[in-house]
């Protein structure tokens, strides 16, 4: 199962969401491998603390030698990391992504992030962490994906933005990849006694969406985890929010 988590706005938990389902699906035994495509490595920070800055090779050299057609490229396996959590595995970003964007994008190396991740067999669960922008690399993750997560902070912007990106999933499914399936919307940050989320959550809800339960509450507990580059499950296992991720990761379709 390849897992997308997409959104085009930033600070939605994109990076969290995706290590600390990764993380739980790695806990209980299934071989999960997370691949960070966003420049800014966040993912890949968290996962690697202070080793992050010294990782190599990485995804920018992946798509480097695509560009370059060297005679002996290396297999997609050799771009794998470990990481200090069993059973967890890491494609580490770079932020020179960014600098190779334009030049995959004109040669239409799309499609390549897909061959690399079928290729990777061993795995029972993937998930990708996308930037926060509708670009080359976010639309080769929706290629290379059977499911799409789409994080969601409860404001009114977020609600308006979520159409415009159900739209581009849309896109990617009629031109690209037909058997991409959006599997919900997962709430973060929510709290349960504010109106607006509530309200917000609720118009969702009635309009059809799927919204998946629970939903993520706010905690401090996050920047902890953050801070000590430990997902939750290995941080604070009797946390209450790492039981709600948990019981998000018990109803995702894995």
């Amino acid at each position: 199962m390849r897992r997308v988590v997409f959104n085009q706005k930033g600070g939605v938990g994109k990076s969290t969401i995706t290590c600390n389902l990764a993380a739980i699906a790695a806990h209980a035994g299934q071989r999960t491998l997370v691949v960070d495509l966003d420049p800014q490595g966040n993912t890949t920070q968290y996962l690697m603390g202070d080793a992050a800055h010294a990782i190599e090779p990485t995804l920018a050299d992946f798509f480097d030698e695509l560009l370059s057609f060297r005679l002996y490229p290396r297999e997609p396996a050799d771009f794998v990391h470990e990481t200090p959590f069993p059973g967890l595995d890491l494609l580490p970003a770079h932020r020179e992504l960014d600098d190779l964007q334009g030049k995959l994008e004109s040669r239409y190396k799309i499609y390549k992030l897909r061959e690399a991740l079928e290729s990777l067999t061993d795995y029972d669960q993937i998930y990708i962490d996308t930037p926060p922008a509708l670009n080359f690399y976010t639309r080769s993750a929706l290629i290379a994906a059977d499911r799409c997560l789409i994080p969601f902070d409860c404001d009114d912007f977020s609600r308006r933005a979520l159409y415009e990106l159900l739209d581009s999933v849309r896109e990617i499914q009629q031109d690209h990849n037909g058997g991409l399936q959006v599997e919900g919307i997962v709430v973060n940050q929510f709290q349960a006694q504010a109106r607006l989320p509530r309200s917000v959550v609720d118009e969702l809800v009635a309009e059809g969406h799927p919204v998946l339960e629970p939903y993520l509450s706010s905690s401090v507990k996050v920047r902890e985890s953050h801070q000590q580059a430990r997902p939750l499950v290995h941080l604070a296992p009797r946390h209450k929010l790492t039981r709600e991720y948990q019981a998000l990761h018990g109803a995702l379709g894995v």
